[in-house]
C-alpha cells in the first residue's frame, strides 16, 4: 500500500471538527451528557453518507455507528475503529480557533488570544521530534480538542481512503464514534450486539508509533461528611463546619508522592477532583488509580484511614467514604488474544514506524469494551498535551496515523 499520491484528508476534518464545542459534563445526568455532542455525531453521519457508508447512523445517547463492508472472500474478524467525540471538561471548548504553525522551526510556540500560553520545547520534549513538522494549536483561550478528534478524524481519513481504493482487500470495519468518554461514560450505552464487531483499537494516544495496551486500574471514592450548623453569631462550641473537615482531609494526603503531579509511570495516585458543599454538609471525590487492584485497594484504605484523622479533629462531624468502580487493567484480557496486539505492531512497523509500547496513566474507551468483551487496544492518534490550552497535534503525525489505520486492515486481511 502506498498513500504517496493520496491527498489525506484527515488535517482539514480536523480544523472542521474541532470548531465544533463538544464539550462533556460530569454533572449532567442526560445522555449525552451535553446535546451539543450529537452536532458533531451529525457532520459525520452525514460525511460518512456522502462517502458511500449508506448505513451511516447517530442513535438517541448519541453514538455514531456505521460498516465499510469487506471486499475479500475471505473469513476475516470484523473489526471496530472507534473514536471518542467530547472533550474535557477540564478546559474551555467553546469557540476553539485552530491554528496551523507551518513548517515549525523548533522554537517556542506563542499562542496569539493568550501570550502568556507559550508552548516551548523544554517543557514539551516532543516538539523536538517535530521540526519542520505542520502544528496546530488553539489561540491561546481554549483546548484544541485533539484529544480525541484527530483520532475521529483519523479513522474518517482511513475509510475515505479505502473507499478510494478498492483494490486493498480488508475485512468488514465497524466505524463507532462516542459521547461522553471524558466523563467515564464513553461506552455505557454501547450496544455491542449492534455493534457486532470481534476485535477493535480506539485511536486515543500520543506519541508517533505508540501502541497500548494496558492501562490504569481506576475508582472513584466518594467522601460524604456531615458537620453540624449553628448560626454563626451563636455559633461557639456548637458548630462543626463539614468543609473545614473537607479541607483538612486533603491536606493530610501525602505531600511529594501519591498525585498525579508527582507520579510517573506505574506509579498510581490519589487525586481531589471536585470537592462542593456547605458548612453542614460537604462532598469530596476523589479519583484513585494504581496499575492493580491491590493497589487500589492500599490507596483506598490509606484514604479511609485519612478521613477517620480528620474527623478525629472535628468531634462531632461524621464522614463516610463510598468506592465506585471504573475501569480496570484491560492487559489480561487483551493477552489472550494475542494477535490483536501483534497486527498492530506490525501495522506500525509496516508505515515505517518503530512501535512503543507502554501502559497508559488513564483510561479509554478500549480499556471498558475490553471488560465487556471487545478487546480493545490502543493505537496513536498524534494528540499531546491533553486537556490544556496547550495541547497540540502534528499533521503529518496524523497522516501517519491514517497510515497505520490502512496497514492494520490489510494485516488483518492477510492474516485470515
Amino acid at each position: 500500500m502506498s498513500t504517496e499520491h493520496y491527498s489525506f484528508t484527515v488535517r482539514d476534518r480536523f480544523l472542521r471538527y474541532v470548531q465544533i464545542d463538544t464539550q462533556s459534563d460530569p454533572f449532567s445526568d442526560t445522555v449525552p451528557s451535553t446535546a451539543k455532542q450529537k452536532d458533531l455525531g451529525r457532520m459525520l453521519v452525514e460525511e460518512l453518507q456522502d462517502m458511500g457508508i449508506a448505513d451511516a447512523e447517530m442513535d438517541d445517547h448519541g453514538y455514531v455507528y456505521a460498516t465499510l463492508r469487506a471486499n475479500t472472500s475471505k473469513a476475516v474478524p470484523v473489526i471496530c475503529l472507534c473514536a471518542h467525540m467530547d472533550t474535557s471538561p477540564d478546559c474551555s471548548g467553546t469557540g476553539v480557533k485552530p491554528l496551523i504553525h507551518a513548517h515549525y522551526d523548533g522554537g517556542p510556540i506563542t499562542l496569539p488570544d493568550d501570550p502568556r500560553q507559550v508552548l516551548r520545547p523544554e517543557d514539551h520534549p516532543a516538539l523536538a521530534s517535530q521540526r519542520g513538522h505542520d502544528i496546530i494549536t488553539a489561540s491561546g483561550t481554549t483546548l484544541l480538542g485533539a484529544d480525541d478528534k484527530a483520532g475521529v478524524a483519523e479513522i474518517m481519513d482511513a475509510v475515505h481512503f479505502l473507499q478510494q481504493h478498492p483494490d486493498i482487500p480488508h475485512g468488514t470495519l465497524r466505524i463507532l464514534f462516542t459521547p461522553d468518554e471524558e466523563i467515564g461514560r464513553g461506552v455505557d450505552h454501547v450496544d455491542l450486539d449492534r455493534l457486532g464487531a470481534d476485535f477493535g483499537y480506539t485511536l486515543d494516544g500520543e506519541s508517533l508509533g505508540a501502541f497500548e495496551n494496558e492501562n490504569f486500574c481506576a475508582d472513584k471514592a466518594v467522601v460524604d461528611i456531615e458537620g453540624i450548623s449553628a448560626h454563626t453569631g451563636m455559633a461557639k462550641n456548637k458548630l462543626v463546619n463539614a468543609l473545614k473537615v473537607a479541607a483538612a482531609l486533603i491536606a493530610l494526603l501525602p505531600a511529594g508522592e501519591l498525585s498525579p503531579e508527582t507520579t510517573e509511570g506505574r506509579e498510581g495516585f490519589v487525586h481531589p477532583l471536585y470537592w462542593r458543599g456547605s458548612a453542614e454538609k460537604a462532598t469530596v471525590e476523589f479519583l484513585v488509580r494504581d496499575f492493580t487492584e491491590e493497589g487500589l485497594a492500599r490507596h483506598e484504605d490509606l484514604l479511609k484511614t485519612l478521613l477517620d484523622k480528620a474527623l478525629q479533629q472535628y468531634p462531632g462531624a461524621r464522614g463516610e467514604m463510598r468506592v465506585q468502580a471504573q475501569y480496570r487493567n484491560m492487559l489480561e484480557k487483551i493477552s489472550a488474544h494475542p494477535e490483536v496486539s501483534d497486527y498492530a505492531l506490525e501495522a506500525i512497523r509496516r508505515a515505517g514506524l518503530q512501535p512503543s509500547v507502554h501502559p497508559i496513566r488513564g483510561g479509554t474507551d478500549g480499556a471498558m469494551l475490553t471488560f465487556r468483551g471487545l478487546p480493545c487496544p490502543n493505537l496513536f492518534a498524534g494528540e499531546h498535551a491533553f486537556h490544556s490550552k496547550q495541547e497540540w497535534v502534528s499533521v503529518q503525525d496524523m497522516q501517519k496515523a491514517v497510515e497505520v489505520i490502512i496497514h492494520l486492515v490489510q494485516v488483518w486481511e492477510e492474516k485470515s
